[in-house]
């Protein structure tokens, strides 16, 4: 019996040796708990040409509309941490940027990654953009679901019209938020010259303001 005993404790002792050669290390992780609001978005995100244009300053810098709209959006991020929020980019076609998400670290990532070279085609398809955007929110049980549209631009691409959209926002109780993003009369436009150099040409500013309208106050 003694015999056993001192068996045992080798192998013990064995076994204790081989753990400290492993050197393990214990952890201490911090974690942190999100608790979502109820409250679901898809930010339709407008990245067709005319995005390009720089009609906005930051301190004395031009600034195309692109950049300004993900500055934007970034700061209302920031405030709803507790909302989970989706992207959808657009502009002849939609496609989805980030699913809807309560890490919005990860958001913010996908939202970065955006440039006018992301999607093809240099058009806008507002009505192809919401419907896709509701349909993100379609299936979910939300206390509120809402989609914001940030766009330059009128409807010009895409198969279904932004007010039969809009209808069907309506019918499953989604509101539509509508921003135009953009300045009044026209804007410049950077563009190379034939030597190469970086000029502007001024472009019309095309915002359909009064469908926007209609699709904010027909959604509520």
């Amino acid at each position: 019996q003694a015999g056993r005993l001192l068996a045992a404790l080798r192998w013990l002792a064995l076994a204790l040796f081989i753990v400290a050669l492993a050197q393990p290390r214990f952890t201490k992780f911090d974690t942190t708990k999100a608790t979502a609001s109820g409250v679901d978005i898809v930010v339709a995100f407008d990245l067709s040409g005319s995005m390009e244009a720089e009609d906005f300053e930051i301190r004395g810098q031009r600034v195309n509309r692109v950049n300004m709209a993900r500055a934007v959006l970034e700061q209302f991020i920031a405030k709803r941490p507790s909302d989970r929020i989706g992207l959808v980019a657009f502009g002849t076609q939609a496609y989805i940027a980030s699913p809807i998400t309560l890490d919005h670290d990860f958001l913010l990532k996908n939202l970065e990654r955006l440039d006018l070279n992301t999607i093809n085609g240099n058009q806008t398809a507002i009505g192809s953009v919401l419907s896709t955007a509701v349909n993100r929110l379609r299936e979910l049980k939300s206390k509120s679901k809402i989609v914001i549209l940030m766009t330059d631009g009128q409807n010009n691409a895409g198969k279904v019209a932004p007010l039969t959209a809009a209808e069907a926002a309506q019918a499953l109780g989604v509101k539509v938020y509508t921003i135009g993003v953009g300045t009044q009369g026209q804007a410049p436009t950077p563009t190379t010259d034939m030597f190469g150099r970086r000029v502007y040409r001024m472009v019309p500013v095309d915002i359909d303001e009064g469908t926007l309208q209609k699709i904010s106050d027909l959604t509520g």
